[in-house]
């Protein structure tokens, strides 16, 4: 296919300034709409650099840590407390039917496979953080630069029609991958790589100040996924032994919850990959069963993902994701294989 007869990918600027697009499961207030309930545009200029840039940010952030940005007191942040509740729809009881509709909003990610499609009912979910786990060369981080291209399609195809945004912490990032994708589902590459927001992180501190970043462009563009790659990396190295297990447990629980924030106010699909380590089985059993791994994390992690998918290796060069938790899907697994092209569909023939 010609460069010139390439479909563009979404998230152009076209699509970035909101012309003729819908909002796909997107809850997010400007945080300047609050100025109608006397909150002082200097205090709405402190809160955007500390890195909260919507009304649903607010109200949904404990006031202890709100009061950490600076020159914002405990008052004014009660005040803007305040003012968001009769702003935002978010606070408050609705009905399950009006849960229901917001629900239909909600779209799905291909990942390039259709039977790992078919056990998501669709793809990734977006409004919601999905976990990719397992060892080295599963794909975790194969299937992420998928996303990061199919994401750009047309809704009807499978995609979201907007930007990518990814975080790599372990330098596993390659554009030249996005190319190989793009050309695989007819996008033009030059499009799809403008369209990916990219950053490395070397530490946790840098990683959250990325999320906080991250909050900003999506006030003013159309996201469609988030990829940290891995989210759990960074914490593995920066806090070591049992001594630090708990401060590492509350820093990787506080950068889950704001990647929920941001999932539940643009609706983007946020996935994060993680790390293994040998499960200690102990016994007789131990000798029987092979080799048994279990996520980084602990419980921090399975609690705050809503979907989890183990990736493991098979026969023929294939992979296999099995669902291991989530809250309307069964447990079952699909085989997938990885190409030049990124994921694609496994053929035992």
């Amino acid at each position: 296919m010609d460069q010139a007869e390439r479909p563009q990918a979404g998230g152009d600027e076209e699509c970035a300034e909101g012309e003729a697009q819908q909002d796909y499961g997107v809850q997010a207030t400007r945080l300047e709409e609050l100025v109608k309930f006397n909150i002082a545009q200097a205090d709405i200029t402190k809160m955007k650099a500390g890195g909260f840039h919507t009304v649903e940010a607010i109200w949904q952030t404990p006031t202890k840590e709100l009061t950490e940005v600076k020159g914002m007191s405990e008052a004014k942040i009660q005040k803007l407390k305040e003012a968001a509740m009769k702003t935002t729809t978010l606070c408050g009881f609705h009905t399950a039917k009006e849960n229901m509709l917001v629900r239909q909003s909600i779209l799905k990610l291909t990942t390039g496979c259709k039977d790992v499609d078919d056990i998501l009912e669709g793809g990734i979910e977006s409004g919601s953080i999905t976990e990719l786990y397992g060892e080295y060369r599963t794909g975790k981080t194969q299937i992420c630069h998928t996303l990061a291209v199919t994401c750009q399609m047309p809704i009807a195809h499978g995609g979201g029609e907007g930007k990518a945004m990814y975080i790599d912490t372990e330098n596993t990032f390659r554009p030249q991958r996005l190319v190989q994708i793009a050309e695989k589902f007819g996008l033009d590459p030059d499009s799809v790589l403008d369209n990916v927001a990219y950053a490395q992180a070397h530490t946790c501190e840098a990683q959250d100040e990325l999320i906080k970043a991250a909050a900003g462009m999506m006030s003013d563009a159309r996201f469609a996924v988030v990829i940290v790659d891995s989210a759990t990396a960074l914490f593995r190295t920066e806090f070591v032994g049992r001594g630090e297990l708990a401060s590492r447990q509350n820093q990787l629980g506080r950068f889950l919850r704001n990647l929920a924030r941001l999932a539940a106010q643009f609706g983007v699909a946020v996935v994060i990959t993680n790390q293994v380590v040998v499960a200690d089985m102990g016994g007789a059993s131990a000798m029987f069963a092979g080799p048994q791994v279990k996520a980084i994390g602990g419980n921090i992690m399975a609690h705050s993902t809503t979907t989890r998918l183990y990736l493991r290796k098979s026969k023929k060069d294939s992979r296999i994701m099995k669902i291991i938790s989530s809250p309307c899907l069964p447990e079952r697994e699909a085989s997938y294989v990885v190409t030049a092209e990124g994921v694609g569909d496994f053929n035992d023939g």
